[in-house]
């Protein structure tokens, strides 16, 4: 948790705020990374 969003477990459960913003950031992360995938995979799939 600290290396990933600079926060520890603790503060994470305790602080809501925390807690809002970084699964957010999870979100847009998780968002993101999925634009990548369907990005590589129409490369993929349009070399074939």
């Amino acid at each position: 948790m600290h290396g990933a969003h600079g926060i520890g477990y603790e503060v994470y459960k305790r602080k809501h705020e925390v807690r809002m913003q970084v699964e957010k950031k999870r979100e847009q992360d998780y968002k993101e990374s999925r634009r990548m995938i369907a990005a590589l995979d129409r490369r993929v799939h349009a070399n074939i």
